[in-house]
């Protein structure tokens, strides 16, 4: 298949989407089940092949990854917030290529207290969780498709609401130029249930980005446009939501990462004192039979989020 069907098609499948996402809700947790090496290199994920943690950026992405693969994250946030995924997939001969995954957040216990401030001595606890189910084959050569369906909900105290959404996506592999392309539409859905009846919206998200492994040199280049169904105030302000990332080669097995994320450093610190915030780094340990990799991400200039992960071929 050449690029110039694959860029028709693309564009297609993205203008079908709705371009204004709600930014503001309880479901922000669905834009944050990145792998070790996904933070590592600042969610440029969309056009990654070979990798079960892309499955979240990209519903496409499985179909390049062997037959029988297992992976799972936990991240340390702020505090006593923890949060963790894990991946399976599985490829059927003929029929396509097929992933199960669950994901959570728990955000600790809270103390009960009145209008004054004073403690009762109970607490309560607040945790986000999604399933999904994914499934992926080739629609033309080297051309792969997927579509995601999953289930969340977020509980806080004995209240909680929940939704179903989707998440579709294109890959298009190009090996003779050692270079990817990807494009996803990401949790385009609605609410089951309400707290209260007032309706917060689903943070839907559009992404697109390639990687490119240099001749001669052991690096992969990532690039990639994030959330850009967000509300802007200008149209072309939406390409201000990107990121890059290289990934380099130290000998057979160690690669070492860095990238940068322009959203979360414009977002996350005042322009006055933004320190490291928006990049990230890690490394990972890369065998025949499994990985593993740690990923580092400044949000803000005083937090910094770790992510170790674990994946094996079965």
């Amino acid at each position: 298949m050449n690029l110039h069907k694959f860029i028709l098609i693309a564009l297609y499948f993205s203008a079908s989407s709705v371009l204004y996402s709600s930014t503001t809700t309880p479901f922000q947790f669905l834009r944050f089940n990145e792998s070790a090496r996904a933070a590592a290199l600042a969610g440029c994920f969309v056009a990654m092949p070979e990798d079960a943690g892309a499955v979240f950026f990209n519903p496409a992405t499985i179909s390049t990854v062997t037959e029988k693969h297992f992976s799972t994250t936990f991240l340390k946030h702020i505090l006593d917030i923890n949060s963790g995924n894990v991946t399976y997939i599985k490829k059927y001969d003929d029929v396509g290529t097929f992933a199960g995954a669950v994901s959570f957040t728990s955000y600790g216990s809270f103390d009960y207290a009145d209008q004054y401030a004073n403690r009762n001595g109970t607490t309560f606890g607040a945790v986000d969780m999604m399933l999904s189910g994914t499934y992926s084959n080739e629609l033309d050569s080297n051309l792969y498709y997927g579509v995601s369906a999953k289930f969340f909900m977020v509980t806080l105290e004995k209240y909680s609401t929940t939704g179903f959404a989707v998440d579709a996506g294109l890959i298009y592999l190009m090996p003779e130029k050692r270079t990817n392309i990807g494009i996803s539409i990401l949790h385009a859905g609605t609410e089951i249930t309400t707290i209260g009846g007032e309706s917060v919206g689903i943070p839907l998200d559009i992404r697109a980005g390639f990687n490119h492994r240099l001749r001669g040199l052991p690096l992969l280049i990532n690039f990639s446009f994030n959330h850009l169904a967000d509300r802007t105030d200008n149209f072309f302000d939406k390409f201000m939501n990107f990121s890059i990332a290289g990934e380099l080669y130290v000998g057979k097995y160690v690669q070492a990462r860095v990238g940068y994320n322009n959203q979360i450093r414009k977002e996350t610190s005042p322009s006055t004192d933004r320190g490291l915030s928006g990049f990230s780094g890690g490394v990972g340990v890369k065998t025949n039979d499994f990985n593993i990799d740690y990923g580092a991400a400044q949000i803000g200039k005083s937090a910094l989020l770790h992510r170790f992960s674990i994946s094996l071929d079965l």
